[in-house]
């Protein structure tokens, strides 16, 4: 069992180790305050995405505009009519007034009736404002009914986005003395009429810090203290007694009626009774407006609200929370919300990490999105529905950590992919790796039958020469040449098929098949020829033996795919067509590039540049064949190889040998006696002593020879190897081209050919 866990552990080690560092480094974020913003942008719009509540028919507004100022004809509307309104909405009978208007100083006419209407009226609420500088921010509520104790704080708590979220239950002005706010004083003059009462209890409120406060409870609502950090809040200014306000909607939720109206008397006979009536400023030249969750909606202007109506949401909160359970916006405790977080950050990576591989690329694609958007909807629809239940749960970080997470486990696979696709990119082709890993038919085993140009090459003399040098320096030489041709090879989108020692089989047209193919293996085979040059370099600078490279190309169609079993396939392509390209690369000489006839018409004659062509016939062929030297190909590669002359030079004393023709890699037992003639760089003329049959090795057939004695009794030098050429000599001459000299005997040939031109 422990076993199993550690080997599972092991298995997701990625997904424990990316899920708590995500959700770390979002709640570092969030501690910082990095995404309080986003977190109050994400409340505003769950507020506004909520359906629409019930008209609070106990809250009514009597607003004054611009029109009840221009029927009063003055700018600054007297005493006088402040009292003929709170006199006719009295008479109406409204369990509260609440009059949002500062009414510190006297406005004649009517000061006095103003002041006989305040001490008359034991359900009226005046406003003061009791926070900020005094003498510059704060201001006095009207005399005579903080005389009467019927003063609220209008304070509105505006956050650092211009919105206004919090509201105030209490203000405490003095160690001493505690301001209820304007909002809380007429909703309890409301629920004092249900025999409501506020009860003031001691609890451990600040789950976050521990720390004993007073909290209001009231009918069926416990009004729980705003922290500073509750909700997507950081370190907020949380002094006096806030809550969060859970606005029913935005401007005009609330009926509102102008002053004109009431005192014209327009209004139905029982209007305001039993009410909570609120006085304030709705006009826009009074600019009493603030901005709320609801002042922003997609696509739109920013529409504040009045102050006096934010006031009344407030005022409708305290008592649809009193009397009917409506919901107050609650939030987790710090660590809580912490596991929440971490949760998400979990659920995005498990899920990213347990989609990571299915069968194909396309299904990973569409199960991971389609897995993510489920797994968002969910987060989203979760955090929602809570919402609607007044709890406010982290839905930014959560949904941050959940797409951080996501987006780490899919970079960890796709650099895991990437060293995949390099680790199998020394092998394969990038066209085979992303065929395996991205095809629905890549793993498949079988193949299909398509048109493709083959490209082989092989180093002339390399097995020999292997057999010579230390197994270290011949992996040296192998490396250096290959990185060499495997340049030029990836430089052209050929697919090597697969190595053989210093053997290279290159496919072009699979898996991806171009109009090119053709042309583009011989571009590719006239630049793996010159970059010898840049090999030959190298070897000459580390003392190695000069390297020459034959090529046969031709093109047919072949059965392409993975051949094998489930335990082992590779991708390649079988057929007699790849057997033709093999049997033209066995009769290059030198730096030779040989096509067949059907590369020659799939590229176009007017395309290349052809030396020679003859005709030959492949062992397992039964009609000749014509095949093509080419020295070069034109637009748009234009890649030409160097004319190379050599020149044969009579050789002062003739050098007797000993030679055999070979059979494939197997040599002839018959020996003949020859005489080395002349010489040149790279091969020489021999004059056969023997007259009997299969003394004259036919042409582009190979040969093992052995330098011998003056006297023709003992080999003076180890195998040379070389290839018959179709040079026409005298009648028992033939020339030959050297494959492979051992180093000793280079330099030896070099001086008989030396002395012989002097």
């Amino acid at each position: 069992m422990l076993t199993s866990l550690k080997k599972w552990l092991g298995k997701c080690r990625v997904v424990w180790i990316t899920a708590p560092s995500i959700a770390g480094l979002i709640i570092l974020m969030r501690v910082l305050g990095f995404l309080q913003l986003w977190e109050w942008a994400a409340f505003d719009q769950y507020m506004r995405l909520r359906p629409l509540e019930v008209r609070d028919n106990r809250i009514a507004i009597v607003g004054i505009d611009e029109a009840d100022v221009k029927s009063i004809g003055q700018p600054i509307l007297p005493d006088k009519v402040y009292a003929q309104l709170i006199e006719k909405l009295k008479a109406r009978q409204p369990r509260a007034i609440g009059l949002d208007v500062f009414r510190d100083l006297p406005v004649e006419p009517g000061h006095e009736q103003l002041v006989r209407v305040f001490k008359s009226t034991p359900n009226l609420v005046g406003i003061e404002k009791v926070i900020g500088e005094p003498g510059r921010e704060r201001v006095a509520p009207p005399p005579a009914l903080k005389a009467k104790g019927q003063v609220g704080a209008n304070d509105l708590i505006v956050d650092a986005d211009s919105k206004v979220r919090r509201g105030l239950i209490s203000v405490d002005t003095s160690p001493r003395e505690t301001v209820y706010s304007f909002s809380l004083y007429l909703a309890l003059l409301y629920l004092e009429a249900e025999g409501i009462t506020p009860k003031a209890e001691t609890q451990n409120s600040n789950v976050k810090h521990q720390k004993e406060s007073l909290i209001w409870r009231l009918g069926k609502a416990v009004f729980q203290r705003f922290e500073s950090d509750d909700g997507g809040y950081v370190r907020s200014d949380n002094r006096g007694y806030q809550v969060l306000i859970n606005y029913r909607g935005g401007a005009r939720t609330f009926e509102t009626v102008s002053m004109r109206d009431v005192l014209d008397g327009k209004l139905p006979p029982e209007w305001g009774r039993d009410h909570v009536i609120l006085i304030g400023f709705v006009g826009e030249s009074f600019q009493d407006f603030f901005y709320t969750p609801y002042s922003n909606r997609l696509l739109s202007i920013s529409h504040p609200t009045p102050g006096v109506e934010v006031h009344a949401n407030l005022t409708s909160q305290i008592i649809s929370a009193a009397l009917d359970g409506r919901p107050l916006i609650k939030s987790w405790s710090e660590p809580v919300e912490w596991l929440w977080i971490l949760l998400w950050s979990g659920i995005g990576a498990a899920l990213t990490w347990q989609l990571r591989y299915t069968k194909t690329v396309s299904k990973i694609s569409f199960r991971r999105r389609v897995g993510q958007v489920l797994v968002t909807v969910l987060l989203l629809g979760t955090t929602y529905i809570a919402f609607l239940g007044g709890w406010w749960i982290p839905v930014v970080p959560s949904f941050i950590a959940l797409v951080g997470s996501s987006i780490t486990i899919t970079a960890s696979v796709a650099n895991s992919t990437f060293i995949l696709r390099k680790t199998f990119g020394r092998y394969l082709s990038d066209e085979v790796v992303a065929n395996l890993l991205e095809s629905k038919e890549g793993l498949k085993l079988g193949g299909k039958r398509q048109k493709i140009t083959i490209l082989t090459s092989d180093l002339r003399g390399f097995t020999a020469l292997s057999e010579q040098l230390p197994p270290e320096e011949v992996v040296t030489i192998l490396n250096i040449y290959l990185k060499s041709m495997l340049d030029a090879i990836a430089a052209h989108h050929g697919t090597v098929d697969k190595f053989m020692g210093d053997g290279i089989m290159v496919l072009f047209g699979a898996p991806t098949v171009r109009d090119d193919d053709a042309k583009r293996a011989v571009a590719c085979a006239v630049a793996m020829q010159l970059a010898m040059s840049d090999v030959n370099n190298q070897m000459q600078q580390l003392g190695f033996p000069l390297l020459e490279m034959g090529i046969g190309i031709n093109t047919g169609e072949a059965v392409v795919g993975n051949i094998g079993s489930e335990k082992h396939s590779e991708y390649t392509a079988i057929g007699n067509e790849i057997n033709l390209a093999f049997r033209l690369e066995t009769y290059t000489t030198a730096s030779q590039i040989l096509i067949s006839e059907s590369t020659l018409q799939e590229v176009g004659e007017s395309t290349l540049s052809i030396n020679s062509h003859k005709q030959v016939q492949p062992k397992g062929v039964k009609q000749p064949i014509t095949i093509y030297e080419v020295r070069g190909i034109r637009d748009p590669y234009n890649l030409f190889l160097p004319e190379e002359e050599d020149i044969f030079l009579l050789i002062a004393e003739e050098i007797p040998i000993l030679y055999s023709v070979l059979d494939g890699k197997k040599v002839a037992e018959t020996q003949f006696q020859g005489r080395i003639i002349k010489l040149s760089p790279k091969g020489a003329e021999i004059t056969a002593i023997n007259h009997e049959e299969g003394a004259i090795p036919s042409p582009l057939s190979n040969i093992k020879l052995n330098l011998l004695e003056t006297d023709q009794t003992e080999y003076i030098s180890d195998d040379i190897y070389a290839k018959v050429l179709e040079k026409a000599g005298k009648l028992d001459n033939f020339y030959i081209h050297f494959t492979f000299k051992p180093p000793t005997l280079t330099q030896r040939l070099s001086q008989a050919r030396t002395r012989s031109h002097r």
